[in-house]
């Protein structure tokens, strides 16, 4: 852990639970199952995915740019263009810029998270 950076974001407490909102039914389902997320709508339009990774590295892309949020576990996450691996452990986040990309790694036991949809 010498050579990872640590990010904290937010200086606010993560929400972990969520009234008047409608979830999705059916699963987002990603690498074979190991990473999981279900869609939750609410009243103002916006939207939020809660979802769970298991342990391996994964890469995602982006259009909007979003807001993860680490509500258990930990995992270490390289935004692209950035050239640096960082730690992100339970109650911290990170940001992902609009049409770019990050790896995101878990090295054991499970990693839960909200992932926000923000406007450009």
């Amino acid at each position: 852990m010498e050579n990872r950076k640590r990010l904290t974001h937010a200086s606010f407490p993560i929400m972990k639970s969520f009234q008047n909102v409608s979830a999705d039914a059916l699963a987002n389902i990603y690498f074979d199952g190991k990473v999981v997320s279900h869609s939750v709508h609410f009243p103002d339009g916006s939207k939020k995915t809660l979802g769970i990774i298991f342990p391996g590295t994964y890469k995602f892309a982006t259009e909007a740019p979003e807001l993860m949020e680490i509500t258990d576990g930990s995992c270490e996450v390289s935004i692209d263009g950035s050239g640096s691996t960082r730690f992100v452990p339970t109650d911290e986040s990170f940001e992902v810029p609009a049409n770019s990309g990050f790896a995101i790694t878990v090295n054991s036991g499970v990693c839960q998270y909200i992932c926000s949809f923000l406007s450009p």
